[in-house]
């Protein structure tokens, strides 16, 4: 039997090393160098990798056109947040990392979806909780759970497969991944070096069986899954569980995606039984108010694949203390500084000397610049202290000349804007080509520049 090789190599850097070292030679970090195997000997071999299924994998170089394309076959998880994140389905062979900050549900949220699921043989794998504390989430979430779903609390990957090649799971759930450990490496579970090892042993599994996994990755404190970087390049798909613990919406995020479009959204609501699906957000995201108030214009958006209506609200007020202040929660302040510069310029309202502040109402954070023009709308609203109707909404981005720019599948944008009963939706003139204005019931308006937008606002 050979002897396993071991080197020592950076935890920050990567850098390679015969033996151990207190500072990195290369980025002069201090005890980052842990101890890895990079010669197995061959009891270590995990006793799934059978000798038919490596050779199997030999493989030849094949020509473009000669290479059988065929559709990967999807599973239905039952829930449909979950399933358009995904890209319509769980792909089999599939590695699905999974993180969020500790107490934001991301445990809850596999839990449900492992004792929801029917007709499929899930194995569910806790390295952080017993089985009765298991048992009691299950009771609260889900009163007639799936009589397929299996419970392991073990963090030794070797005693994991040695499980799961006598039950066969159909479905693998991993909490976490950060408190498994392999025998291969000397180092500690959570290591750079343990988590690296131990998701590279599951993606083998997961592509020579074709078992979909999810794992549950924990963050730092900077919002980064925690372990290396190369962790995100291995799995197929990324999703990042958001949201306040004060508040009772979850926001599923992805951020890769292999199979299928990488900036898909899924809403949650948690409740004292679990999280509910939200299936129309724009309810969420649009507050329930009795009279007009000022600085508040409403933006259709889209997030992934989903057209929403959102709330942005603004508030600008002298500066008591001399320097003024900028601060936007859910929206980038950069380029809200820039829309004020915009303003200033463009349109001669003096906000040099005003504090301005801005929200995304619902806790979700914005990156799609089709609201550029609610944003203006709110500020002005504010400044002027004249209220915009609540019927009419916004979509168009805002250039440095103050021209209104188009946006990207409008026509999803008037669509949900008349479906939930707005009655005006101001657009740029440059996306009327092509576009069908008899189907909709409300008013579509057309600008070119931000002085028409504020005229008819506010005449």
């Amino acid at each position: 039997m050979a002897k396993s090789k071991t080197a020592y190599f950076c935890q920050s850097c990567g850098y390679e090393s015969a033996k151990w070292l207190g500072k990195c030679p290369s980025c002069s970090q201090w005890n980052t160098f842990v101890e890895e195997v990079v010669e197995k000997s061959t009891s270590a071999i995990p006793t799934w990798k059978t000798e038919s299924s490596s050779s199997r994998r030999v493989s030849k170089p094949s020509r473009v056109n000669e290479i059988q394309a065929s559709t990967e076959t999807r599973i239905l998880t039952g829930d449909q947040e979950l399933d358009r994140v995904l890209g319509g389905g769980l792909v089999e062979g599939s590695l699905v990392l999974i993180g969020g900050e500790p107490g934001i549900g991301k445990s809850t949220l596999m839990l449900q979806l492992a004792l929801s699921l029917k007709g499929k043989k899930l194995l569910y794998i806790s390295g952080e909780e017993s089985e009765q504390q298991i048992k009691m989430r299950a009771e609260r979430i889900v009163k007639n759970p799936s009589a397929d779903c299996y419970i392991l609390t073990e963090t030794s990957t070797q005693n994991i497969f040695k499980q799961i090649e006598i039950l066969e799971p159909e479905i693998l759930i991993v909490d976490s991944i950060q408190t498994l450990h392999s025998s291969h490496i000397d180092s500690t579970p959570g290591s750079v070096s343990q988590v690296r090892e131990c998701t590279a042993e599951l993606l083998r599994f997961a592509k020579e069986t074709g078992t979909p996994i999810f794992l549950i990755g924990h963050i730092t404190k900077d919002g980064a899954i925690a372990g290396p970087k190369i962790l995100e390049h291995m799995v197929d798909t990324v999703l990042q569980f958001e949201g306040d613990r004060h508040h009772v919406y979850r926001i599923l995020r992805s951020i890769k995606n292999r199979f299928g479009a990488a900036a898909e959204l899924g809403i949650y609501e948690m409740q004292g039984s679990g999280l509910r699906e939200v299936s129309n957000p724009s309810e969420i995201l649009l507050s329930q108010r009795e009279e007009e108030l000022s600085g508040i214009a409403i933006a259709a958006m889209l997030e992934g694949a989903r057209p929403m209506l959102i709330e942005t609200q603004a508030l600008v007020s002298h500066a008591a203390y001399g320097t003024p202040q900028r601060s936007a929660t859910g929206f980038d302040t950069k380029r809200m500084n820039m829309l004020l510069a915009v303003l200033e310029k463009r349109c001669g309202f003096r906000l040099s000397t005003q504090d301005v502040f801005l929200n995304i109402a619902g806790g979700i954070r914005v990156e799609d610049p089709a609201i550029d023009l609610a944003v203006l709308i709110a500020i002005i609203s504010s400044h002027e202290d004249i209220p915009v109707s609540s019927k009419n909404c916004f979509a168009a981005e805002v250039g440095l000349s103050g021209e209104i720019r188009a946006v990207n599948r409008i026509e999803q944008r008037i669509a949900e804007a008349d479906k939930l009963g707005f009655e005006t939706i101001y657009i740029s003139k440059y996306n009327l080509k092509g576009l069908a204005l008899e189907k909709y019931q409300l008013e579509v308006k057309a600008v070119s520049k931000i002085e028409e937008v504020f005229n008819l606002i506010f005449g």
